[in-house]
């Protein structure tokens, strides 16, 4: 198994403070791809928006038995497949990724 960094970059800096009604709709389809992955038994490490005072973005540290499994994850997130909303992501190995066992 390996672990990745998955980053979704929204459309805009300000995306947090502005999104349409039609974007919060999407990212909650977002939110649930997830949830439904993890409930699969995905190991998520960690999920969640970074307030980073350049522009929000979503992270997860995921593992997968591969890098064309962590990819189709990311190509699936609806926020991705919905490529009318402007959403982009980046996929990055974590060769000596160390993660807590549960």
């Amino acid at each position: 198994m390996a672990h990745f960094f998955y980053k979704l970059l929204p459309p805009r800096a300000s995306f947090a403070q502005d999104m349409t009604p039609d974007e919060a709709a999407v990212m909650g389809r977002h939110v649930a791809y997830w949830k439904d992955q993890m409930d699969r038994g995905l190991k998520v490490f960690a999920l969640g928006p970074v307030a980073d005072p350049a522009g929000i973005f979503g992270i997860a540290v995921i593992e997968a038995t591969d890098a064309a499994t962590a990819q189709e994850l990311g190509s699936n997130d609806p926020a991705i497949r919905q490529a009318e909303y402007g959403f982009r992501y980046e996929l990055h190995l974590m060769p000596r990724g160390v993660m807590h066992s549960s």
